[in-house]
């Protein structure tokens, strides 16, 4: 009995995260449960706040009003961390989505290396702690994207080339930084929580069968089939800036050559664009990519040809990559984030004539490329939102008192 009522509890939160406000009546119709049986599960999310009356909804002329309710939970608190090449990300939010912290900063984890840059990722922490508890909300739960394969069950970055990390337990460095075991600690693939975000709340949300692109320094996708994020056999799926697209192409940071991310991830781009500034280079800088990205694009505003044939060259292979997906999961769209969304005017337009060349798909069956509006927050929004997730698939175990 115990356990139904879990269930029935988690069918209506999910609901209510869909579409809110809703009234009881309505809540019963979309979920199958009897009326009687959500007024019982109403009285307990409202006495744990999970849920706040929203007004009354009048069902026509005749007859009495009914009262809404909306997803709450102003007092719990989810934080999504991001750590990449060259900056680490923070977006906070409470249970009913609403932002309590946001922030990015410069940081060159790759020259700092895994020690120091857990080190600055569990002050971030803290400190994100500390603001979502000024706003009222205690964190209960905290997810970090990683751009590489990760043990998502132990919480350790197995391989994460472009960072050089390798068997980092990320989970337990955080958790001994913040020294509050009572806050469950999850991470994940950048590119999986990303698909997440898009999925549930971005330019293509609800699209069942979609694939999200970061555009970083590397590259990395994550797959929605049916509704469903595509993990694979061993939780690696999605590393798609590993496909092997030119065999006598440059190294990539995974040792091998040719690399899909070798020729459209932002590394190149620079590379092609700015030779001056390109990454690696002795002494060079290492700049947040939005600096970097809207560096490129005041060029090719201003018609610079060098840029303008490098953003051709690294949209044709986008193109080609996106091919690849678009023939082996038939997608409905490829969501493009990261400085991919930041030039979409310029690369988006060479990409997706390479992907109708190059797809096998009917025209009626045409996959299309779109650009993300989460910019480069797409990872730390999603790690937040499985935060969430996870408390309301379990909503006993949210523990916090008002």
């Amino acid at each position: 009995m115990a356990a139904m009522r879990l269930v029935n509890l988690s069918l209506v939160l999910r609901q209510l995260r869909v579409q809110s406000p809703m009234s009881r009546v309505e809540i019963a119709d979309a979920t199958g449960l009897h009326r009687t049986t959500v007024s019982n599960l109403m009285s307990e999310l409202l006495e744990r706040r999970l849920v706040r009356e929203a007004g009354t909804e009048h069902a026509g002329a005749i007859g009495r009003p009914r009262r809404g309710v909306a997803l709450h939970g102003a007092h719990i608190g989810a934080l999504g961390l991001e750590v990449n090449v060259d900056y680490i990300a923070v977006h906070g939010t409470d249970l009913s989505g609403r932002a309590l912290v946001e922030r990015r900063f410069a940081f060159d984890a790759v020259g700092a290396g895994p020690d120091r840059t857990l080190r600055r990722l569990g002050t971030a922490t803290t400190e994100a702690i500390e603001a979502t508890r000024r706003a009222g909300a205690a964190p209960v739960g905290i997810a970090v994207a990683i751009p590489g394969l990760v043990d998502v069950g132990r919480g350790i970055v197995r391989l994460a080339p472009n960072l050089g990390w390798h068997d980092v337990p990320l989970a337990d460095h955080l958790a001994a930084a913040i020294g509050s075991p009572e806050i469950r600690i999850t991470v994940d693939n950048d590119a999986n929580l990303s698909a997440f975000a898009e999925y549930l709340s971005g330019v293509a949300a609800g699209t069942p069968d979609l694939i999200y692109l970061t555009g970083e320094v590397g590259v990395g996708g994550g797959v929605v089939v049916g509704g469903m994020l595509h993990r694979g056999a061993d939780g690696f799926a999605g590393e798609v800036g590993h496909l092997p697209v030119d065999p006598a192409g440059g190294l990539c940071g995974c040792g091998r050559r040719g690399c899909w991310e070798t020729k459209v991830g932002l590394a190149e781009l620079v590379r092609l664009a700015m030779p001056s500034q390109a990454y690696g280079l002795d002494g060079a800088a290492v700049p947040d990519p939005e600096e970097r990205s809207a560096q490129i694009a005041r060029g090719l505003g201003e018609g610079d040809p060098r840029m303008l044939r490098a953003t051709a060259e690294v949209g044709r292979w986008l193109g080609l990559g996106g091919a690849i997906m678009a023939n082996l999961f038939n997608p409905r769209v490829i969501v493009v984030g990261g400085y991919f969304s930041a030039l979409a005017e310029w690369l988006l337009p060479h990409a997706q004539a390479e992907l109708e060349r190059l797809s096998v798909a009917s025209t009626d069956g045409r996959c299309r490329f779109v650009a993300s509006t989460f910019g480069f927050g797409a990872a730390s929004r999603g790690a937040a939102m499985v935060v969430i997730k996870n408390l309301i698939d379990d909503p006993h175990k949210i523990t916090t008192t008002p």
